[in-house]
């Protein structure tokens, strides 16, 4: 994304479960899967016998999940869902062949993550070494599934605006995109599990994470000294090979990608289908525009909101999703709504009405939100909060046919 300047590219990420298509329990078989995709024809997939394909696979920290990516950056996000169904079928049809499939979702419901096996192939001893340092076989680890967006940034400027405005935008997120509201095969008291975990599987180098939110820096150079330094120097005990002295070794909320000139934002569950995945991404990358074009806020007070205060605001919705009451009554009012009392969900209905942001491909989902709210709420009201194994494997057939035919989880 060097060669790219504001809203001119995005970058998409999305990580599925591979199950066992009758027990929906997880199947670390996603090596074969790879190998059968770089020996196929699907001209939406990538492989190197494919170098101009639309979607890339690759693998994850764990062999049961597997990663499709835009292969290059996209012009628009609404536009790359025909190829993305296409090479979801395609990958659908090759795991048929293990009698597997994939799995949406931001979290299995039930698996056991000590039981989760490790990617044993290329790049193993990166994964071995996080394995060694945190202990991986953990929630926060072996069972999560996440989309990532990547919005590019051409010098330094930009660069401090985007930053600006994504820092504002990430509590918003869980109260849209929370979708792991189980996990051990309980009710976890929580609408995105998964972010809660998150925060605490880098432990053993608190500055790998931080506080999520990432810090009050809106320049490369700041951030290099007051977020990267911190983490090299923290790992550096522990990790004397220096594996870990890297850019992508920073585990915040949103990540600075200078190798490609970008800002990734991690904090968005994975949905039910690749149309709710867009919905999603372009709401979050739009109300981003809004921010950076300084629609409701000017950019000078953008920069002045703290960490502490955005943290509050962000495990509020990871808690309570689109019912979270906002408790910071000036934080409504960056996205343009009266000071006063109001819900995360109240904010998005507000934002969802604008024009830029109800695409008329995303439209249903749009209203599907505002009827029903997160896949988080509409998973409890399927399975409720005391839910037998039958139950969930219930959710997860649902879910997996939600993903194979492109539906919603309503």
């Amino acid at each position: 994304m060097a060669s790219l300047s504001l809203f001119q590219g995005y970058g998409i990420e999305i990580e599925y479960m591979v199950v066992e298509s009758s027990s929906y329990a997880v199947l670390p078989v996603v090596d074969s899967l790879l190998e059968g995709i770089a020996a196929g024809d699907d001209s939406a997939t990538l492989s190197p016998q494919q170098p101009k394909a639309a979607v890339e696979w690759s693998n994850e920290l764990v062999a049961h999940v597997a990663e499709a990516k835009c292969a290059q950056p996209v012009p628009s996000i609404a536009g790359f869902l025909p190829a993305l169904q296409q090479s979801l079928a395609h990958v659908n049809k090759l795991l048929a062949q293990q009698h597997a499939c994939l799995m949406p979702s931001a979290a299995h419901p039930w698996m056991n993550p000590k039981e989760a096996q490790l990617w044993p192939h290329e790049y193993h001893e990166i994964y071995a070494e996080y394995d060694r340092i945190f202990g991986c076989c953990t929630h926060g680890w072996t069972n999560l599934q996440s989309v990532h967006l990547n919005l590019p940034f051409a010098n330094d400027d930009e660069f401090g605006r985007l930053h600006a405005a994504i820092r504002l935008v990430l509590p918003l997120i869980p109260a849209l995109a929370a979708a792991s509201p189980y996990l051990d095969g309980r009710y976890t008291g929580l609408l995105d599990a998964r972010m809660h975990y998150y925060r605490y599987n880098s432990m053993a180098i608190p500055s790998m994470t931080g506080d999520l939110i990432p810090e009050a820096v809106f320049s490369p150079q700041e951030y290099q000294r007051t977020v990267l330094e911190p983490i090299y120097a923290q790992s550096a005990p522990l990790d004397p090979t220096g594996i870990l002295h890297d850019e992508w070794a920073n585990a915040r909320g949103a990540i600075a990608r200078f190798d490609r000139n970008a800002l990734e934002i991690r904090v968005t569950d994975s949905q039910e289908c690749p149309l709710a995945d867009l919905a999603i991404a372009h709401a979050v990358a739009e109300v981003v525009r809004l921010l950076v074009e300084e629609s409701f806020t000017p950019y000078a007070q953008q920069k002045e909101w703290s960490v502490a205060r955005l943290y509050r605001l962000f495990f509020d919705a990871v808690r309570e999703g689109e019912q979270a009451k906002v408790m910071d009554p000036y934080y409504a009012a960056l996205f343009g709504l009266p000071q006063g009392e109001a819900t995360f969900g109240d904010i998005w209905r507000t934002l969802l009405a604008r024009p830029t942001l109800r695409l008329p491909l995303f439209a249903p989902w749009y209203a599907l939100y505002e009827q029903q709210g997160t896949l988080a709420s509409r998973m409890l009201r399927h399975a409720g909060t005391q839910p037998t194994q039958q139950h969930l494997q219930a959710v997860a057939k649902k879910l997996c046919a939600c993903l194979a035919q492109g539906h919603f989880f309503a």
